[in-house]
């Protein structure tokens, strides 16, 4: 088998909605390398990464994002859902409804790619967009991702590192090692590491209460909240291979007692948590704002990301009419995470 690299070039604006893209497409590894991020990790306070003189100028302003997906012994190029995919047309699942679910030929993967960013130009920049595909070994292909993902701080307490990275941590740090794989949630972006802050700073809140995180994902979340010292953490997704990615890191991380599993909020094992976590996007957050309050006791807390700030009303108006109320929020280059607990 070999794999087939897909460089898009774009804005920092429609990068996420990219790689959101580029996964309902099925792609099976996706690498981000955005300039913005790198410079703030230089500029930050307190910050040991080092440039050159020069070097983050030259970095420009455009996010590159690669995909990569399977070439078939037949010549097709794999596309959309895998067959064990869960998909349930009656739930959440219906915001996949535009996952497709087919193997092309290359000519017509990259149509029905072009395709999708024309949609996604309709409402953000896009930037050059697509500029070429390439193929890549099956030996090489995973190295050209790895190169982009270095271990990092994402809390106070909290390292991200990956598993191949041989780096020295402070006794005091609490270490998550984690490999992307095609799950979203490396723990870099925004959405992510507000949420991970919000876990590390209510965490003494949760006792040995149940704790539920909502799209998963990578499971990073679940790992981040057991780590900090959560007793009983359910981790649920509604992409099977997600769950795959997120149960393997669990081992990695000696937190295989995480309870894994696919499905929707209305699938979880429990019928009340003290903590639920819900990094996703806007639009189902507010969907699911009345069951997630079916799923709190009076002293419960819903942390709430992945909402750009021009759905921020919509998700507090979903809360507010729900007898819900925003305890704390944050705000980071126009995500949105909020601390929420019944009225």
């Amino acid at each position: 088998m070999q794999w087939i690299e897909i460089i898009i070039k774009t804005t920092e604006e429609a990068s996420d909605a990219i790689c959101e893209m580029l996964a309902q497409l099925g792609a099976d590894g996706i690498a981000v390398s955005d300039p913005y991020e790198i410079k703030r990790i230089i500029d930050e306070p307190g910050s040991l990464a080092y440039a050159d003189e020069g070097y983050v100028d030259s970095l420009g302003t455009d996010v590159t994002v690669k995909g990569y997906f399977a070439e078939l012994d037949d010549g097709l190029i794999r596309m959309g859902a895998k067959n064990d995919e869960y998909i349930d047309p009656d739930g959440i699942g219906m915001i996949y409804g535009n996952i497709t679910d087919k193997s092309l030929k290359v000519d017509e993967a990259i149509a029905e790619l072009k395709r999708r960013l024309d949609e996604i130009g309709e409402f953000l920049d896009v930037g050059e967009g697509f500029l070429s595909y390439s193929y890549v070994k099956d030996e090489d292909w995973a190295n050209n991702w790895k190169a982009d993902y270095k271990s990092f701080r994402i809390s106070d307490r909290v390292v991200i590192c990956p598993s191949w990275e041989d780096t020295e941590f402070a006794p005091e740090d609490i270490v998550v090692r984690l490999d992307p794989g095609s799950a979203f949630g490396t723990g870099t972006h925004e959405t992510t590491s507000m949420c991970a802050e919000f876990i590390d700073r209510y965490m003494e809140e949760l006792g040995d209460g149940k704790l539920l995180d909502l799209g998963t994902g990578s499971g990073i979340l679940a790992i981040i909240a057991r780590k900090l010292g959560a007793s009983d953490v359910e981790a649920i997704d509604i992409d099977k291979l997600a769950v795959d990615v997120a149960i393997e890191n669990c081992e990695i991380n000696g937190c295989g007692d995480i309870k894994c599993h696919t499905g929707e909020l209305k699938d979880a094992y429990e019928g009340s948590y003290k903590m639920i976590i819900a990094n996703i996007i806007a639009d189902v957050i507010a969907m699911i704002v009345p069951d997630v309050k079916a799923h709190m006791n009076e002293d419960s807390i819903f942390i709430c990301s992945g909402i750009i700030n021009t759905k921020a009303d919509r998700v507090g108006k979903a809360l507010s009419d729900n007898g819900m109320r925003i305890i704390e929020e944050n705000e980071k280059n126009d995500w949105i995470a909020m601390v929420v607990a019944r009225q």
